[in-house]
């Protein structure tokens, strides 16, 4: 049916106010550099459909499998990180990966972000602020109810850490796709070795070590307690590239058998990791049987 403009007399006479219930906030977060959650946000929705962001007093926290179980992505956001954290108590907030980059689309890289949830609401409020305080924009975000395993991740003592530039690594990467789906990543006193192949031909890059580079940043850092040589599906090593933007490095941890980890440290906010099985082969799984 369609609808009516109000008698403009009805409509000029006082109002009763009605009293506003008041809002239970129990979780609120205030970022400065809220283009960080943009940047999160962006490296997980193509692995990530819908994960679970956990609040504690500590941190927020995401834990999520991709739906092939190949893959798990791991963000840790420390509450010392933000300009204001309060968590009355534990909370869990279930999200839309793709709904929620949608949203944080329309905030600035210069924004201020907040973040608010209530008790046992059903939307998370998300607050973008221009640092001139000239453009506030608010939106919510309808939050779901997620069964998600938390996965028990052991720390492990790895046999090689190579830390190097996230530009390089993102290069490498993006260059070996031309030539096949896997990369093997092989680490040695030489130093480590991105190699792949298929019909068009082979593909080598070799990084050494270089400590001695004026920039931080620009350094290449390998600890190496044994040689070690694993293979690895590309296309989930390209999706792990989303991070670049996170941070100027990014550190690769190998050891026989296990995952790979892919961390992205976030200045000294917290960090996104991500975990990848290698690619077994069929001669070893027949062996395994």
């Amino acid at each position: 049916r369609p609808s009516r403009l109000r008698n403009i007399a009805t409509s000029l006479r006082p109002q009763s106010e009605t009293p506003q219930p008041t809002s239970a906030i129990m979780f609120e977060a205030r970022l400065t550099q809220g283009k960080i959650l943009k940047q999160i946000i962006e490296a997980l929705k193509d692995l990530v459909q819908e994960a679970n962001i956990d609040c504690t007093d500590d941190e927020i926290s995401i834990q999520a499998m991709d739906s092939s179980h190949v893959s798990l992505v791991s963000v840790s956001l420390r509450s010392g990180g933000f300009d204001h954290f309060r968590c009355d108590r534990p909370i869990t907030l279930g999200f839309n990966a793709a709904n929620m980059g949608k949203i944080l689309k329309c905030a600035g890289n210069e924004d201020v972000v907040t973040l608010k949830a209530e008790d046992e609401g059903e939307t998370l409020a998300m607050v973008f602020e221009s640092p001139s305080q000239d453009r506030i924009a608010d939106f919510e975000l309808k939050l779901m109810d997620i069964e998600n395993e938390q996965l028990g991740i052991p720390d492990t003592e790895y046999k090689c850490t190579i830390q190097m530039p996230s530009g390089e690594f993102q290069r490498i990467i993006r260059d070996l796709q031309v030539f096949g789906e896997t990369c093997t990543i092989g680490c040695t006193k030489e130093g480590v070795k991105f190699s792949a192949q298929g019909d068009v031909g082979t593909g080598n890059v070799l990084v050494r070590q270089n400590t001695t580079a004026e920039k931080e940043e620009d350094k290449v850092m390998i600890e190496m307690d044994e040689p070690v040589e694993l293979t690895f599906a590309l296309r989930y090593l390209n999706f792990f590239t989303k991070a670049t933007s996170l941070g100027p490095s990014v550190i690769l941890s190998m050891s026989p058998a296990v995952p790979l980890v892919v961390e992205y440290p976030i200045g000294e906010t917290g960090h996104i990791k991500y975990y990848l099985a290698p690619k077994i082969d069929e001669d070893e799984e027949q062996e395994e049987d």
